[in-house]
C-alpha cells in the first residue's frame, strides 16, 4: 500500500495485489481517523477508524441494508419485512427508528443488531479478492452514527479466521519448509484476544518447527491453522526467519 498524494492523504491498494488483513495492519500501525473505501463492482463498503478501532461500518450492498440483515438473521419475519419497508418507502424515517415506534423491536434489540449488522459488513469484506481500497486520513463527522468498537488487531484476526481460502493465505506464508520465530509480546497478545488454542498454536512457533508441520500438527484442522499461522505473521506476532533454497512449492492438504 502507498500513499497515492500528499494533497488527497490517502493510501490506495488493490486487491488482487495486496490482501486485505495487510492493508488494515498497515492502515493500523499509523493510528489515525480515517475513513477506509473498499470497492467492487457497484458496491462500496466503508469502515471509520479511529484511535486504532473499527467505530462504525456501511455498504451500498441492498444485501447489507438493515432490514435484509433483519430478516435474514430471524430477527423480524417475512411479513414485518414487508409491512415496515412499505411504510418506509413512503416515509422519511430511518427503518431503526420505524421499528421501535412500531414495537417490532425493543431500542436494546435493535441496538444489538446494528452493531452485529455493521460487524458482518466487515467480515464480508475478508471475502473478496479483487477490488479497490483506499483509506483517506482525517477527521470525520460522526453525530449520527450508532458506534462499535472492534480493536485492529481483532478485526485482523477475527476476519482472517472467516477468510474462505485458506490455501491463498498460505502461499503468501513461502515454501512449506519455511521456519518462523516468534516476536510477540505478551501485551499484544491480550490486545489480539486470542483463546487458548489460538495460543498454543503461536507458542508452536519456536524458530525450528517448518510451516508444514506448524499447519498438520496444531490443535485445529489443516486449514484453520494455516488462516492462524498467517494472522500471526500479519499481526507480527512472528517472523519468518529462513527458507530453504531449492525446496519445493507448499502441497499442504488443507481442509476446513
Amino acid at each position: 500500500m502507498a500513499i497515492a498524494s500528499e494533497k488527497k492523504h490517502q493510501y490506495r491498494g488493490d486487491l488482487s495485489r495486496t490482501a486485505l488483513p495487510e492493508m488494515l495492519h498497515t492502515i493500523y500501525l499509523h493510528r489515525v481517523p480515517g475513513v477506509i473505501e473498499a470497492t467492487r463492482n457497484d458496491v462500496e463498503k466503508r469502515i471509520f477508524l479511529r484511535d486504532g478501532a473499527v467505530i462504525h461500518a456501511s455498504s451500498s450492498d441492498p444485501q447489507d441494508r438493515l432490514g435484509r440483515y433483519l430478516l435474514r438473521a430471524g430477527v423480524i419475519t417475512e411479513e414485518e419485512f414487508k409491512v415496515t419497508m412499505a411504510e418506509r418507502r413512503e416515509s422519511l424515517q430511518r427503518y431503526g427508528e420505524m421499528l421501535v415506534e412500531r414495537d417490532v423491536m425493543t431500542p436494546a434489540a435493535l441496538y444489538e443488531a446494528i452493531q452485529e449488522q455493521m460487524r458482518g459488513i466487515v467480515w464480508s469484506l475478508f471475502s473478496w479478492s479483487q477490488g479497490q481500497v483506499s483509506f483517506s486520513i482525517g477527521p470525520f463527522e460522526d453525530n449520527e452514527m450508532i458506534r462499535i468498537h472492534l480493536p485492529m488487531r481483532q478485526v485482523v484476526l477475527q476476519g482472517i479466521k472467516r477468510a474462505p481460502d485458506a490455501k491463498a493465505l498460505v502461499a503468501r506464508l513461502g515454501r512449506k519448509d519455511t521456519i518462523f520465530e516468534p516476536t510477540w509480546a505478551t501485551e499484544t497478545l491480550i490486545e489480539t484476544a486470542l483463546n487458548a488454542e489460538e495460543l498454543t498454536l503461536l507458542r508452536m512457533v519456536n524458530g525450528k518447527r517448518t510451516l508444514y508441520e506448524l499447519c498438520t500438527t496444531g490443535p485445529f484442522a489443516p486449514a484453520e491453522n494455516a488462516r492462524m499461522i498467517y494472522a500471526f505473521h500479519v499481526l507480527r506476532l512472528m517472523k519468518r526467519q529462513q527458507v530453504a533454497p531449492g525446496s519445493g512449492g507448499i502441497k499442504i492438504r488443507l481442509k476446513a
